[in-house]
């Protein structure tokens, strides 16, 4: 193996893939010891150490000092066989009757001596008479040969370490990216998905949720709403959404100066993408107007969401700490109402609405009703006066 190429590849994954070299120099060591025992000798104990000034690469056995009387497999039941009697037989079976409920001991379990892995204490001072029982003692078994294994597991870790670093560049920059909002370019089209370029890697937009109705043109820039990134071990998957309630709340951040630094508070989202959306605001500075903020002058505000949602409605209401009060509000276009909160604990409400006010609070095919409901988290009965007095209830 060029160990000068090497080292300059090492020098340059490390520069560009911010690679510590110990971590490269460890992988490769670990992945020769492998590949060492799966082409030369397995059972050995081995290690192999890369000399990082010249390059060199050597492959050293180490033993471990046992003591002299230690015997392997075979000479123990060559002793046994020499010095095993019959006489001496029925004695210890005698011995070892037990009485009924006596429990009987485990015979213990015999440790043999492995030549591949251990050397005898007489032998290895024979190299260092310094050696005793329990040390390790190293000899150098690199073949001649394996200057060619060397280089291609070599290349093998280069290779695997540049694509765990960029996976793990990429998890870097794009983890923390749930719930945010991105710009991309539309990349590629299948069947079922989008495949949209956030820079480091694609994101994969479902054709099921972007907005009914809009059409998205290949090579456009788009942005999205990451509702999930799944790290699974391999690849980085980073799911995106157009319909999702947070894409609605993530462009009142970047369209509305005063939300974006805090000064209005987005309390709560309810979305049917493509037809309306209900926004939930609020302020803590009472010379703030929330809902002013977020229409803007002439509706220049509003309406650039509108117009990133493909004309999708908007309906911005005030929040309020009375749940009643809320209600209410949330069931705008509808006015006059009447609205008793039932069932606090379980968040239950009725609203009496007449007329006209009827049919905005419920909404077409109940739609804002349902809207209110999940933008105030409660449960939402909407009755005319006539059908409140049928079912028994009068709290005008």
């Amino acid at each position: 193996m060029d160990s000068k190429a090497f080292k300059n590849a090492v020098a340059l994954l490390v520069a560009e893939k911010n690679i510590s070299e110990d971590v490269i120099y460890e992988a490769m060591e670990l992945a020769l010891t492998s590949a060492y025992k799966k082409n030369f000798n397995s059972k050995t104990n081995v290690k192999v150490l890369f000399d990082r000034a010249t390059g060199e690469i050597k492959v050293y056995s180490y033993l471990t000092v046992v003591p002299d009387d230690k015997m392997t497999k075979e000479e123990y039941e060559d002793y046994l066989f020499e010095h095993y009697t019959d006489e001496d037989d029925e004695e210890e079976t005698e011995e070892n009757e037990t009485v009924e409920g006596e429990e009987q001991e485990e015979a213990p379990q015999i440790s043999y001596f492995n030549p591949e892995t251990e050397i005898k204490v007489s032998d290895a001072k024979k190299i260092d008479k310094t050696l005793e029982v329990g040390d390790t003692i190293d000899h150098e078994v690199t073949p001649k040969d394996f200057g060619r294994v060397a280089a291609s597991t070599a290349k093998q870790v280069v290779v695997q370490k540049i694509r765990e670093a960029e996976r793990n560049s990429i998890l870097e920059e794009f983890g923390d990216k749930q719930d945010e909002l991105l710009v991309g370019t539309v990349a590629l089209e299948d069947t079922d998905n989008y495949f949209i370029d956030l820079g480091r890697t694609n994101g994969i937009l479902p054709k099921k949720d972007i907005i009914p109705g809009e059409k998205i043109e290949m090579g456009s820039q788009i942005k999205v709403y990451v509702s999930k990134v799944d790290n699974n071990g391999k690849n980085l998957l980073v799911l995106l959404s157009r319909t999702h309630y947070g894409f609605v709340k993530r462009l009142f951040e970047l369209e509305i100066p005063e939300i974006n630094d805090g000064s209005v508070l987005i309390y709560s989202v309810a979305r049917d993408p493509g037809n309306r959306s209900k926004v939930a605001v609020y302020s803590e500075r009472a010379n703030i107007d929330p809902i002013g903020a977020c229409i803007g002058e002439k509706g220049s505000r509003i309406a650039r969401i509108i117009e990133e949602l493909h004309g999708e409605k908007l309906d911005v209401v005030k929040y309020d700490k009375d749940p009643a009060v809320f209600i209410e509000n949330a069931l705008a276009p509808a006015k006059e109402l009447t609205v008793a909160v039932t069932d606090p604990k379980k968040q239950e409400a009725m609203v009496i609405a007449d007329g006209d006010n009827f049919s905005l609070a419920i909404g077409k095919k109940g739609q804002n009703a349902r809207l209110a409901s999940k933008l105030t988290h409660y449960k939402i009965d909407i009755k005319t006066t006539e059908q409140a007095r049928e079912a028994g209830i009068n709290f005008r």
